[in-house]
């Protein structure tokens, strides 16, 4: 693995790609660290630090938006929209594009795609004026907003406004700021996947959540390990490094699961010349629909319990009651799950068409051993998919309610618990096999070994097995780097802890 970072560099090509992203990256926290014109971000970063020392404060919708931000909705930044509106954007023309025929026929056409993603941008641009001006209105009154409880306390107690001139000459500049700070990183996440590594989009989301890393391991020590003669807990520190390395591997595996399934092509002759034949495999992710439905399932459960903060719902006793079970307990972690497992099944049947690939199966002269070409192939398919779709709504379920566990149980900040599964964990992990898998390819193209040799020679010259056994197969791969990893963190912990007794 470290032969091949240092061979990224050798390729001149893929080295001024991994460079061009690092700087463009750059550009990226240096702006969310620049304020709004007319704001006092202090008044906001002493709230969302008032917030973290709540039991479980960090998992407010405002905390939940400013890890996806990066910190910048914290310092009032100018990209504290984030790339939200861009996603929120794609994803409602991927759903309109499934339900809606013309779109779907404009998306087969040659240049469609180009023209769905021009309607994305026209829409991003329409949500970030309505995002912006409800962002602004929410900075220039700040205690009106559901969202943002217990600031009005924060701004009594420092003394100042969180805007220093409210009005029009605040919400316009404000509004245009924030439009423009979307689009700039929409264009950075185009020019990073074009001309840089990985993803754009999603390397700026992840780099966000990454940013708040140190917060949440400073947050950590402090809980565990404090300085003022009180007990010392390293073993449980050292319990809970051990706990995230098993997770990221648990993470891995399930992510890269997939199940094999066998097609033979039929044997065609055109002209002199045989083409066809032989079998190949398609797959099925075991996780298909990825991270979506814990952001859904999220953002409907987080309503509730703002909504009610309205001040004529706090009269009624019995919608508190509701309000406050949807917050923790039996019937949240209930609702919780049967929303994963609803958006899960929900997602794959929007975005995987069965009949689609039947039909192209049939078209290219394609079948599965046993199974009749045509509507019993979609059958199939289906059945395939349905079973794979209840394996990944189970681990996504467990990975969603891990943050949640360990902020009750054992006490850990959320900015912390966060990094153990949820979006965040999800996210990291997948953007950052993605991008391995990007460099690697650049590496084998020009002769040199990929960041996992034997896994990759084994993939190209055997069959592996499919489904989860395929996968723990690859995540096995994974445990020596993993092992020597916690080993020295481990280490660390205890080394720095015997100053505390």
């Amino acid at each position: 693995m470290i032969s091949a970072f240092t061979n990224t560099f050798k390729i001149p090509e893929l080295r001024n790609r991994v460079l061009f992203t690092l700087l463009l990256l750059v550009v990226v926290r240096l702006g969310a660290a620049i304020t709004c014109p007319g704001v006092d971000a202090s008044v906001l970063h002493e709230w969302f630090n008032h917030e973290a020392k709540q039991s479980a404060g960090g998992s407010s919708f405002a905390a939940l938006f400013n890890l996806f931000s990066g910190g910048a909705m914290e310092n009032c930044a100018i990209f504290s929209l984030g790339v939200m509106p861009y996603i929120s954007a794609s994803i409602m023309l991927q759903l309109l594009t499934a339900v809606i025929p013309q779109l779907a026929k404009l998306a087969k056409e040659d240049g469609g795609r180009q023209k769905i993603m021009q309607y994305t941008r026209y829409a991003t641009i329409a949500l970030c004026l309505g995002q912006g001006y409800a962002l602004a209105m929410t900075f220039q009154n700040p205690g009106s907003n559901p969202f943002l409880p217990g600031i009005s306390d924060t701004i009594a107690r420092l003394g100042r406004h969180l805007v220093v001139n409210e009005g029009f000459s605040f919400i316009f500049p404000a509004v245009i700021a924030l439009t423009a700070g979307t689009m700039l990183l929409m264009w950075i996440g185009d020019q990073i996947t074009e001309r840089g590594i990985g993803n754009g989009m999603s390397l700026i989301i992840t780099i966000g959540i990454v940013a708040r890393l140190p917060a949440g391991l400073i947050q950590v020590w402090r809980t565990f390990i404090p300085t003022e003669g009180h007990n010392v807990q390293p073993m449980t520190l050292v319990a809970m490094i051990a706990f995230f390395v098993f997770v990221v591997a648990a993470v891995i595996c399930v992510t890269q699961a997939q199940r094999k399934i066998a097609v033979q092509y039929a044997k065609r002759v055109v002209g002199r010349k045989q083409t066809g034949g032989g079998t190949q495999y398609m797959p099925l992710k075991v996780n298909y629909a990825g991270v979506m439905p814990i952001i859904f399932g999220q953002a409907l459960l987080m309503f509730p319990s703002q909504i009610v903060q309205i001040p004529f719902l706090k009269q009624y006793d019995w919608v508190q009651r509701i309000a406050a079970s949807l917050v923790d307990g039996p019937v949240h972690y209930t609702v919780y799950a049967a929303m994963i497992f609803f958006f899960s099944y929900f997602w794959v049947a929007t975005q995987f068409q069965p009949q689609q690939i039947a039909e192209d199966l049939k078209k290219y002269g394609g079948y599965i051993p046993g199974v009749r070409p045509g509507k019993p192939t979609a059958d199939y398919l289906d059945f395939a998919m349905t079973r794979l779709t209840f394996a990944g709504a189970v681990f996504l379920t467990i990975i969603a309610i891990l943050p949640q566990m360990l902020t009750r149980s054992l006490g850990v900040p959320y900015m912390a618990a966060s990094f153990f599964g949820g979006t965040s964990l999800l996210i990291m992990v997948g953007v950052v096999l993605d991008t391995m898998r990007q460099i690697e390819t650049h590496l084998i193209q020009r002769h040199y070994d990929g960041f996992l040799r034997k896994g990759r020679l084994r993939g190209r010259f055997e069959r592996t097995p499919s489904g989860l056994g395929e996968a723990v197969q690859q995540g096995a791969l994974v445990w020596p780097f993993v092992a020597v990893a916690a080993l020295v963190l481990i280490a660390v912990v205890l080394f720095l802890a015997r100053g505390y007794h």
